[in-house]
């Protein structure tokens, strides 16, 4: 791979760590503690700061901010991490702190995620692989993103939310507790309408794959039982299928947020 080309108003501390084949763009500083992926490119004006490790092929965009201290009033300088996945796109005025010594001490990004104009993550937050946040989502501390998870623009996620792997949050929702796996949710304050299909169809679930999760979907939340006994019928009727037993134990595995529900019963 070819040596990395660094613009002479780039600013690069003593200490930071280039991979091969970067491009640091114009007006750009990257701090003493950061190491930058091999072929990554930053456009201009980008900063990287503290203990911060982004991983190949990441491709930053101007005013993006990453690595900064956490924004917790409990804070003291403790060295704390930011670590971003491979091929991870941050779009502009994106930003993503480090996380706190009351929390994980880390925020985590996965590979291949994508970052729209304005997204925030927070300190101690985890997001999986293949993430999307669209313009101005903001997470606070400590949410759990699932893999493949969709975040419309303009939503605001409550401190220790978990987001299911393949759910989808519609635009401008205000979500305060668990979202399941593949769900889909919408509104102010957010509530479960339904199943992520597009979604799971454009991840390659097959067509019984999808009915299965819907049928356990209508059973889980049909409202004729008790939600404890709904799951004793969704497990003994899909005792071997993965994905509703992964739904389940998303259910059961808790949170500090209560799960995000329907506002209606559903038909049964």
């Amino acid at each position: 791979m070819s040596e990395s080309v660094i613009h002479p108003t780039a600013i690069v501390e003593d200490g930071a760590i280039i991979g091969e084949g970067c491009e640091i763009g114009p007006f750009c500083h990257i701090g003493p503690q950061v190491r930058l992926g091999a072929g990554s490119r930053l456009r201009s004006h980008v900063v990287l700061w503290g203990n911060t490790e982004i991983g190949d092929g990441a491709q930053i965009w101007p005013f993006a901010s990453l690595g900064h201290a956490p924004q917790h009033l409990k804070y003291r300088g403790e060295d704390t991490r930011l670590i971003i996945g491979r091929n991870c796109l941050v779009r502009e005025h994106v930003t993503m702190n480090a996380g706190t010594v009351q929390g994980r001490s880390e925020t985590t990004v996965g590979d291949d995620c994508a970052f729209f104009t304005g997204a925030h993550v927070a300190h101690d937050c985890v997001l999986g692989r293949n993430v999307t946040l669209i313009n101005n989502v903001m997470l606070a501390g400590h949410c759990t993103i699932g893999e493949y998870a969709t975040i419309a623009g303009g939503s605001g996620i409550h401190q220790f939310t978990r987001i299911g792997h393949h759910a989808y949050v519609g635009g401008l929702a205000a979500v305060e507790g668990d979202v399941i796996p593949f769900g889909m949710v919408l509104g102010n304050r957010a509530y479960l309408s339904g199943l992520n299909v597009i979604g799971m169809k454009r991840a390659g679930f097959g067509r019984e794959a999808v009915r299965n999760v819907r049928r356990a979907y209508r059973m889980l939340f049909s409202f004729d039982l008790t939600f404890k006994e709904n799951m004793d019928e969704v497990q003994s009727e899909f005792p071997e299928d993965p994905l509703v037993q992964d739904l389940l134990g998303f259910i059961r595995s808790g949170g500090d947020r209560s799960l995000v529900t329907p506002r209606l019963s559903l038909p049964g």
